[in-house]
């Protein structure tokens, strides 16, 4: 039975059902403002729900200072857990610098709004006369950067405050992969010469983390290409369970990998971001096909393109099968 006709069957019987196969989450990250010497202002915590991984927590804090004009470096920042945290969805699918940057974007505006109003409490006017642009606070003549309104607070009441967002959208990626490879028609090893990777990333908040990004996938998507399998006896035991066996690829086995990054701003971001993690993972085998077909004329169609199922395809090709 499909998927469909099972949620067809369960929509009649009238059982509540949900299926979520979106992009998205719900993330909940705190700040708490505070004067600090010698430094006027530090945000002391900035924390995230999701999970660490490829660099995302330092994109966030890129993200937040960029919003309120201040030094990366004055944001620290922490990772949460389940009993200091709200809920998140998971770091999967590319999502997180994506998803968790809107909720940055929301806490710069929910923290924006607080300082306004203490702003205004300073120069004496009404909160709506506050505006916030490129880091200064203003009012009329009255202007106040984000250090100087920061250290003008006092410690009598901090400002914290907190977001989270579900996001309705996503941030999809586009790649271009091209490869030189030389095969050996004797052996039917495949042997990568040069890669090139074009990706449009979207804003890219941190190039060398997006570069290794891509070179990350793009060796996975070798070894998915060329080496890695399951292999099984008759009796469907697997033979190949340990690194040892199971052949994943190696630094003989990888080119130098170019990561080209193209800065297309994603409409679905206020900042502009995709996703980038996994997209480059998908194109290595197709683009290593077309390099042995245009090599040898063979036309591969299962993976992994292996010697022997080189040697395979050639001997078919030859009439010796």
């Amino acid at each position: 039975m499909s998927l469909r006709s099972y949620l067809q069957i369960l929509k009649e019987r009238g059982d509540l059902v949900r299926v979520n196969a979106s992009i998205s989450q719900e993330y909940e990250i705190a700040g708490v403002l505070k004067k600090l010497e010698p430094r006027p202002v530090l945000f002391e915590n900035v924390r995230q729900s999701s999970f660490r991984v490829a660099g995302n927590l330092f994109c966030n804090k890129a993200s937040f200072a960029d919003y309120f004009g201040i030094p990366v470096s004055e944001i620290k920042g922490s990772m949460g857990d389940t009993d200091s945290s709200g809920f998140a969805d998971g770091s999967w699918g590319s999502r997180t610098t994506f998803s968790t940057g809107q909720a940055v974007i929301k806490l710069g505006q929910n923290l924006v709004a607080q300082l306004c109003a203490r702003a205004a409490d300073l120069w004496g006017v009404p909160s709506e006369q506050v505006g916030f642009s490129q880091g200064v606070f203003s009012a009329g003549e009255r202007k106040l950067t984000f250090k100087e309104l920061a250290s003008a607070l006092g410690w009598d009441v901090p400002v914290v405050a907190s977001a989270a967002v579900n996001p309705d959208s996503v941030g999809p990626s586009f790649a271009t992969h091209i490869i030189d490879v030389e095969v050996d028609p004797e052996t039917g090893q495949v042997r990568l010469l040069r890669y090139t990777a074009v990706q449009d990333t979207g804003k890219a908040v941190h190039p060398a983390y997006i570069r290794g990004q891509i070179q990350g996938a793009v060796t996975q998507g070798i070894g998915w290409a060329l080496n890695e399998e399951y292999i099984y006896d008759e009796a469907g035991h697997l033979l190949n369970g340990s690194y040892l066996d199971y052949r994943v690829p190696t630094c003989p086995d990888v080119p130098n990998i170019e990561a080209v990054i193209v800065e297309v701003p994603s409409p679905s971001h206020p900042f502009g971001v995709r996703g980038v993690g996994e997209m480059s993972i998908v194109p290595p085998p197709g683009a290593i096909a077309n390099a042995i077909h245009a090599a040898l004329g063979i036309r591969m169609s299962e993976l992994p393109m292996s010697p022997g199922r080189i040697l395979e395809a050639l001997w078919d090709q030859e009439g010796y099968n």
